[in-house]
C-alpha cells in the first residue's frame, strides 16, 4: 500500500476568537486521513490563545509576539512537517473533501508544485452565499487545467488572478524556496508567495470551491472598498513588487507592472506610512528610463474608474 503523504494545515490567527474554532475544526475534520494541524496566533488579545490550548495535543500550537501576515506564513511553516502544505485564514473554513482532492492532483501530477482553487465568499453572520472567485476572468468559464506561466511572467504577463491564502497549496519543497519571506510584507505575504511560487514552478488549477471564505466588516481585503482598502491594496502590490524584484531579477517585466498597479493607487489616495514612500523612491529611482515610463503609463491606466475586472461571479456582487 502507498503511504499517504503528511499534509500541514497551516492556520493563521489574529484576534479572531470567535471564528477560530470553525476553522481548526474544518481542518481537524477531514477525510484525508493523514494530516496535522498548526495554529500561529500572532499576538492576538483577545481570547484566541486560550481556545488554542484547550485542543490540547490534537494541533500544534504556535504562540508568538505580533508580527503580521508574513511572520505568521513563516513560523507556520517551520513548526511543519508535511510534504505538502495547505494555508487556512482563521476566519475561513475547508470543505471536508479539500485535502483529499489536494492530495490527488498532487499524486497525479509530480511535475508540479503548487494547487489553487477557487473560493465560496459567504456572509459570515447569515451564511448567505455571496460569490466565487475566478482565476480566468477573462474566460467564459474557468476549468481545472494543469498550468505554467513562468515564461508569461518573464514577459510581464498574467492571464491568472491567484486566489486569497485560504485556497493556497503547495509543496514542501516549492515553499521552501520562497520561505522565510522578509517581514516588512505584513498584509502582502499572499501575494508575494503567489507570485513567486507562480515563477518557481508549474502548478495545477483545481475547478472545485474547497473553502469558504468569510466575508464580514473586519476583513482585509476581499469586497472591501474606500480609501482606507485602497490605501491598504497600494501597500500591497508597491511591497510585493519591490521584494519580488529584488528576489527574482528576472522577474522585473512583470514587477514594473504590479508596481505600476501600486502606483496608481498611491497617485490618488496616498499610502499610509513614509516607509511605502521611501519604497517607491527607491524603485523608481532604480528603474530605466524606459521602465519609468512603462510604469507612468500603466499607472494612468489603472486609475481609470471604468478599468474593472470581474473577479467574482455571483447575481449579488
Amino acid at each position: 500500500m502507498v503511504k499517504q503523504p503528511l499534509v500541514s494545515i497551516i492556520i493563521n490567527n489574529y484576534n479572531y476568537d470567535r471564528f477560530l474554532p470553525t476553522a481548526i475544526d474544518s481542518a481537524l475534520n477531514q477525510t484525508y486521513s493523514s494530516v496535522e494541524v498548526i495554529v500561529v496566533d500572532d499576538g492576538s488579545t483577545d481570547n484566541s490563545q486560550e481556545i488554542i490550548r484547550n485542543y490540547d495535543h490534537k494541533i500544534v500550537p504556535v504562540l508568538k509576539e505580533n508580527g503580521d501576515h508574513a511572520s505568521t506564513f513563516n513560523a507556520g511553516f517551520s513548526a511543519s512537517q508535511g510534504e505538502i502544505i495547505c494555508c487556512l485564514d482563521a476566519d475561513d473554513r475547508f470543505l471536508p473533501e479539500k485535502v483529499a482532492q489536494v492530495v490527488e492532483v498532487f499524486t497525479a501530477h509530480p511535475e508540479i508544485g503548487w494547487c489553487f482553487h477557487p473560493l465560496k465568499l459567504v456572509n459570515s453572520a447569515t451564511e448567505a452565499l455571496l460569490g466565487v472567485t475566478r482565476a480566468f476572468p477573462m474566460l467564459n468559464e474557468d476549468i481545472s487545467t494543469p498550468c505554467d506561466f513562468r515564461t508569461q511572467l518573464r514577459k510581464g504577463k498574467l492571464p491568472f488572478y491567484p486566489p486569497s491564502t485560504s485556497a493556497l497549496c503547495f509543496r514542501r519543497s516549492l515553499f521552501k524556496q520562497i520561505l522565510p519571506m522578509p517581514e516588512i510584507l505584513r498584509q502582502a505575504a499572499d501575494r508575494y508567495l503567489t507570485y513567486g511560487t507562480l515563477f518557481l514552478s508549474p502548478g495545477f488549477f483545481l475547478n472545485q470551491e474547497l473553502t469558504i471564505q468569510g466575508i464580514h466588516n473586519t476583513n482585509d481585503g476581499t469586497l472591501r472598498q474606500g480609501q482606507k482598502f485602497r490605501q491598504r491594496k497600494a501597500h500591497n502590490q508597491l511591497v510585493a513588487a519591490y521584494l519580488l524584484r529584488l528576489k527574482f531579477p528576472e522577474l522585473v517585466k512583470f514587477t514594473n507592472r504590479l508596481f505600476a498597479r501600486g502606483f496608481s493607487y498611491y497617485l490618488f489616495n496616498g499610502v499610509e506610512e513614509l516607509e511605502e514612500k521611501k519604497l517607491i523612491d527607491d524603485y523608481y529611482k532604480s528603474a530605466t528610463l524606459s521602465a519609468k515610463l512603462t510604469i507612468i503609463l500603466i499607472a494612468t491606466y489603472h486609475s481609470r474608474p471604468w478599468k474593472k475586472v470581474q473577479l467574482y461571479k455571483s447575481e449579488t456582487i
